[in-house]
């Protein structure tokens, strides 16, 4: 991919006097997945030094080892999973520790995927499965990356809306997303949610199927985000400010047109960044599914990274909602203040003259409204009645597990 040439207005750069950053050169960690495209890309391609930042990118080998790290500060900021950052800011893997939500780095892209053993044994469909849970002794185990974390919650959420209670009819393990192949070929799990291109790398290779994508169940649902801590948002107020705009541009490069994408798919196909064959990255990208059953479609909501600001913009709704599932699923005990918490974590005003600067437009009110895939509708106005309303919850004394 050759040095991108990106025409900016100087004034805007945030880089002079007392605007300059308070620290110029940043660790910034990512994971080997499709959606960290935003960082490899503001990293590499000359987006982060017209705001006087060097970013040293620095692939960890999972979620918990990337949180480890973030808030030891051996990372100054890092790809992160949405459920994540109000994980560690609730206490809920560990000690609470105030975090920050920079912004969105992404949207969709996600898949739950079963193995070649139930695609021969005829279990193809959701009815299927729900059979099969149904009428089997023996659990599956579904793999999800990080008790908090979006593909936790795509996971439960996606089995509960198919009547399977993900804490009572299956079991639930933990493994790094570059990870799941390998355990899905060892006959470890029986399915796994997770992101690109480990979907549709367990296709190529033969091992199994995709059986729904998280568009399926939220279309242009909140996924991964910039995260950091909340003393280095306080000590470093430019630096983040300047990161922001650096990725703004970055995310705004990648879904300006296909080339770009498929540019930016070569890229991080490196052995350096997400190390995956580009046949396995590039379709998926480009919203080109195949779910290895015959049927290939092209998906009216791909994996995107910008979408005129509609993917960077911190939602706080979108935060709120993790919380509800949290609380659904007896990671909480009782209802947080849901948007007093999620005001604490999302840096809308820095967001806002981050956005500002570079013409992107913000929403005034930064809550939005979804209809998942069970009708329901989510739009944060009464958070605490909408997490009490779903039939299929933890039961009293039962909850997701959390160590990691």
């Amino acid at each position: 991919m050759s040095e991108i040439e990106s025409t900016r207005n100087d004034s805007l750069a945030w880089v002079a006097g007392s605007d300059a950053p308070e620290k110029s050169v940043l660790d910034l960690g990512f994971m080997a997945l499709t959606d960290s495209a935003s960082l490899i890309v503001a990293a590499t391609q000359g987006f982060a030094q017209p705001y006087g930042l060097t970013l040293n990118l620095q692939r960890q080998a999972s979620w918990a080892t990337l949180r480890d790290k973030l808030l030891s500060g051996e990372l100054d900021a890092a790809q992160a999973l949405y459920g994540q950052v109000y994980g560690i800011h609730l206490g809920l893997s560990g000690p609470a520790t105030d975090m920050a939500i920079l912004m969105g780095l992404c949207q969709n892209g996600q898949a739950i995927n079963l193995s070649e053993p139930l695609k021969q044994a005829g279990v193809t469909s959701a009815e299927a499965l729900a059979t099969r849970v149904r009428q089997s002794g023996a659990k599956l185990t579904f793999a999800q990356t990080f008790p908090t974390g979006t593909h936790a919650m795509w996971l439960n959420y996606w089995l509960a809306s198919q009547g399977i209670h993900p804490l009572e009819d299956v079991n639930s393990v933990v493994v790094p997303p570059s990870q799941m192949v390998t355990h899905l070929k060892a006959s470890r799990i029986d399915g796994f949610c997770a992101g690109g291109p480990w979907g549709a790398l367990a296709v190529d290779e033969d091992q199994g199927f995709t059986l729904a994508t998280s568009q399926m169940i939220w279309a242009d649902h909140p996924e991964k985000v910039l995260g950091v801590t909340r003393e280095f948002v306080e000590q470093y107020p430019n630096t983040a400010r300047a990161l922001t705009m650096a990725v703004l541009e970055a995310s705004r490069f990648i879904d300006e047109n296909e080339e770009n994408k498929r540019s930016t798919a070569q890229l991080i196909s490196s052995s350096e960044y997400v190390d995956a064959p580009l046949s396995a990255i590039e379709p998926r990208f480009l919203g080109q599914y195949q779910d290895g059953l015959g049927h290939a479609w092209l998906d009216a909501h791909p994996l995107r990274f910008f979408a005129d600001g509609e993917v960077t913009m911190p939602w706080l709704s979108d935060g709120m909602w993790f919380m509800t599932q949290f609380r659904r699923w007896g990671l909480l005990k009782d209802d947080p203040d849901y948007l007093g918490v999620a005001r604490q974590i999302h840096q809308l005003d820095l967001y806002r003259q981050a956005a500002g600067a570079l013409g992107i437009a913000v929403p005034s009110n930064p809550m939005r409204s979804s209809t998942l895939l069970d009708g329901k509708v989510w739009d944060g106005s009464d958070p605490a009645a909408y997490a009490g309303s779903f039939t299929i919850h933890a039961r009293s004394g039962l909850a997701a597990p959390i160590a990691l």
